[in-house]
């Protein structure tokens, strides 16, 4: 049984990275739009009877990426495929994992029954928000890490006066896989989130004075979260020399006015969505490709990705 890679519009250079780990040509398809904003997309060759992967993240526009994916998974199903993967290195609407307030949807289970419907027999992700969304899918996951790409990033610069911090109650767990892999302390920042756009720091737990902070969470969107914790991190007398580490940087609407005059020397993450080059921000980007195409390559070859998935 063959291997197909195809990519929707989300994210093509991060996919043709992955083809070319994998030593295979993008598969061909193309998608339009008809003049009332429907999108058709028709795939250019055969797949019946093959192994197909489909490299699509739900980055912004979020809707229209899901959809994409759903309309490319189906057209592969109704052309013969044996077996459909979905590779969506950035899950959306993952922070909408429960009901804060009870008049809402649990929109993370909602998408996770769209991909089943959809045809999908499997789904790669990495990094999600909420591990325990994974529960919220009817299809296997397999549920990858950057956490060791990131963290052979920056070791080089970590140094005994380096402190991983998590900027909120939710990157707890997070910090700690960090910290044992980087062998440094955890400092973890409390926060109360007072809108969509408004965090104030409560308290900080751990030792900060005098340290360097090594900031990591799944992902930056705002950028609020994080601005809030180099402040309070910054009353409580750290340097003023911090790294962020990010899995996903979306960096939508304002951020870099909101990071300006901070003391963030590197913004290191991963090009799990497209990176954004118009940012005056110290960002570096850390490429997924190595890591999709070896866990593309043993799943087609049906063996383990025990060293390559999250353990809780």
């Amino acid at each position: 049984m063959d291997l197909k890679l195809f990519t929707g519009s989300a994210n093509p250079g991060l996919a043709q990275a992955v083809a070319r780990g994998l030593d295979t040509p993008l598969a061909a398809c193309v998608a339009e739009r008809f003049p009332d904003g429907e999108l058709h997309l028709e795939i250019h060759e055969s797949v019946r009877g093959h192994d197909v992967y489909l490299l699509q993240p739900t980055c912004p526009p979020v809707a229209d990426h899901l959809l994409e994916l759903l309309l490319l998974a189906d057209a592969c199903r109704r052309a013969g495929a044996d077996t459909i993967t979905a590779v969506i290195p950035y899950y959306g609407y993952a922070r909408q994992d429960r009901r804060a307030k009870g008049r809402e949807p649990v929109a993370a289970r909602l998408v996770a029954d769209l991909t089943a419907a959809g045809g999908i027999d499997r789904v790669v992700l990495v990094d999600l928000h909420t591990p325990a969304t994974e529960a919220f899918f009817s299809v296997p996951v397999e549920h990858l890490s950057a956490i060791r790409l990131l963290a052979d990033a920056v070791r080089p610069a970590v140094s005994a006066q380096t402190v991983v911090v998590a900027p909120d109650m939710g990157a707890v767990r997070l910090a700690e896989r960090y910290a044992r892999l980087l062998d440094r302390p955890v400092a973890t920042v409390h926060k109360v989130r007072l809108g969509p756009e408004a965090v104030r720091v409560r308290e900080i737990v751990g030792d900060v004075r005098g340290r360097v902070p090594l900031i990591v969470d799944d992902m930056v969107s705002t950028g609020h979260t994080v601005a809030a914790a180099v402040r309070g991190l910054l009353a409580a007398g750290c340097e003023p020399d911090i790294t962020v580490l990010v899995s996903h940087g979306l960096f939508v609407g304002s951020i870099d006015a909101l990071l300006r005059g901070l003391p963030v020397g590197r913004i290191l993450t991963t090009d799990s969505v497209p990176p954004r080059t118009d940012l005056p921000l110290p960002v570096e980007v850390t490429s997924l490709a190595p890591l999709l195409a070896e866990a593309i390559g043993r799943l087609h070859r049906h063996e383990s990705l025990n060293d390559l998935v999250v353990h809780r």
